[in-house]
């Protein structure tokens, strides 16, 4: 069966619901798929971010973890370089007891340059931050004394997964992918010949690194009425499709966010769509996995809740 997720980035909308609200309804939300056989809770991580985009996803995992049973926790991606990886493999450690195993970490070097320069790192430096954390996390996860950067350091308790959480990796660059195939169980990525990277240098490894497989489309939204529903979601795409793509450019590197002009522009593309429960049962069954994004761009909760109770009820039980 096709793996079942839902994600949120918590982004607010100017005028719309409250960061109150949003959270209030994650929550909510990831108890109901929770109950309704979802496999994974998907949080992203930035900083600093005008629309309040999610600066803290373990936290707000903790608060999902205490009202759900099953579904797994997947942070795509925390961005390793403005942690302290102490820190981090602390919180890490405390939630993955705290969901009883429900953690999959993914670890990423981050492309943002505002970001970098809130927390007084240097993008030169985030190939060999993201490094010296991982190996760092690995060691603390020992539960065992070790020596970070000359001081001594043990990190208690050990996480409830032994000997760890998966380790999972994005990454935009060959370099990123190289990386992952030596640190990491898993590459998350759009580009297939990246994904090859990582699956060759994993095997080299002694690694048996799973397949590559097709990601979810970014937004997809379940309507009876497909017209009335873009008069609602068309300026929240337009939000955040902009916003993403912002960064990615002024990054310089590329992803499946591209900053647009027009609605119809984001209509015609292959990021977000809008469609009934039947084509919605068809689009799933072709996909190896599915995502809903039922809060996107801080979409009302009305209208989250709207589309995310009509998949469960008019979709999931076809598939």
């Amino acid at each position: 069966m096709t793996h079942l997720s839902i994600r949120f980035d918590m982004r607010a909308f100017p005028g719309g619901a409250s960061h109150a609200a949003l959270y209030e309804t994650a929550v909510d939300m990831a108890e109901y798929v929770d109950r309704n056989g979802f496999q994974a809770v998907l949080i992203s991580e930035h900083h600093g971010v005008s629309d309040g985009y999610m600066p803290s996803p373990l936290v707000l995992a903790g608060a999902m973890a205490a009202r759900t049973q099953q579904v797994r926790f997947q942070f795509l991606a925390l961005i390793v370089p403005l942690h302290d990886p102490l820190r981090l493999a602390e919180d890490i450690a405390v939630l993955d007891n705290l969901s009883r195993g429900r953690v999959d970490v993914c670890f990423a070097g981050g492309y943002v340059p505002f970001e970098f320069e809130m927390f007084g790192k240097e993008m030169k430096d985030r190939g060999s931050l993201t490094e010296e954390a991982i190996l760092t996390m690995k060691a603390a996860w020992t539960g065992q004394p070790f020596e970070y950067r000359g001081r001594k350091a043990r990190i208690t308790p050990r996480p409830y997964q032994q000997p760890h959480p998966p380790i999972w990796m994005g990454g935009s660059a060959p370099p990123a992918a190289r990386r992952a195939g030596r640190l990491a169980d898993h590459f998350i990525t759009h580009r297939p010949e990246l994904y090859q990277i990582f699956f060759d240098t994993a095997k080299a490894a002694g690694k048996n690194p799973l397949p590559w497989r097709e990601a979810s489309p970014g937004f997809v939204y379940v309507a009876e009425d497909v017209e009335e529903a873009w008069k609602v979601i068309g300026q929240h795409a337009m939000h955040e499709t902009n916003s993403y793509g912002e960064w990615v450019e002024a990054a310089g590197t590329d992803g499946r966010f591209a900053t647009v002009k027009s609605i119809d522009e984001i209509r015609n593309g292959r990021g977000y769509f809008v469609v009934t429960p039947d084509e919605c049962v068809e689009m799933v069954k072709s996909l190896p996995a599915f995502s809903l994004h039922p809060l996107m761009g801080g979409l009302d909760p009305e209208w989250g809740w709207k589309g995310l109770k009509l998949f469960v009820e008019k979709v999931l039980p076809r598939l």
